[in-house]
């Protein structure tokens, strides 16, 4: 594959061999020769971003309550199987630090308490997601799993990502590239 996935959505097939990632939906955050990086967006935590935030000493328990409206409803998501403890936020790209990765199409990806503080107290980016763990590929790991069926490519609208509820995201992202779920077969082949 000559073509890197920066910014894209994975769309998991429906026969996706590790459960791990069934029914998911992964957007690429960073791809090259050396292999791939993303963050499953349609998978929640057990943990809320108040109690995620309290539990690292960014709040106390009781000032819970005075976080902004986003940042109380923000669900934390599954972000994959590899470091799970390591904390991302995918975002909009009106707030950025130095530190903070551009995706593609408008969004960073920010990996540093400084963007939970921002959250926190409501200066943060306009669109946040945060995820826990991420997923990752070795070089041609990827490609290799593409090749063998495991994923369809789409682009990755930003509504998408941050305006829909979880549920509603594999089906939306299928959605994107004219294929309905219940049409969709588990067998596939290659021609």
């Amino acid at each position: 594959m000559s073509e890197f996935l920066e910014g894209k959505f994975l769309i998991a097939m429906p026969d996706m061999a590790d459960e791990r990632f069934s029914r998911t939906v992964i957007l690429v955050c960073a791809h090259s020769e050396e292999g791939a990086m993303g963050i499953v967006i349609n998978r929640a935590q057990e943990i809320g971003f108040a109690d995620l935030i309290s539990q690292i000493g960014l709040i106390d328990d009781d000032e819970a309550i005075h976080l902004p409206a986003e940042a109380r409803k923000m669900i934390v998501r599954d972000g994959g199987p590899v470091d799970r403890s390591r904390g991302f936020v995918l975002h909009s790209d009106d707030y950025t630090l130095s530190s903070s990765l551009d995706v593609s199409g408008g969004l960073r990806l920010t990996a540093t308490v400084d963007v939970l503080r921002a959250i926190s107290d409501g200066s943060g980016p306009e669109k946040a997601i945060m995820a826990l763990g991420y997923a990752g590929w070795g070089a041609g790991q990827l490609e290799g799993e593409i090749a063998q069926n495991g994923w369809l490519v789409a682009d990755a609208p930003s509504e998408l990502i941050f305006d829909r509820p979880l549920e509603e995201i594999w089906p939306g992202a299928l959605g994107l590239l004219g294929i309905d779920p219940v049409n969709l077969s588990a067998v596939a082949g290659n021609a």
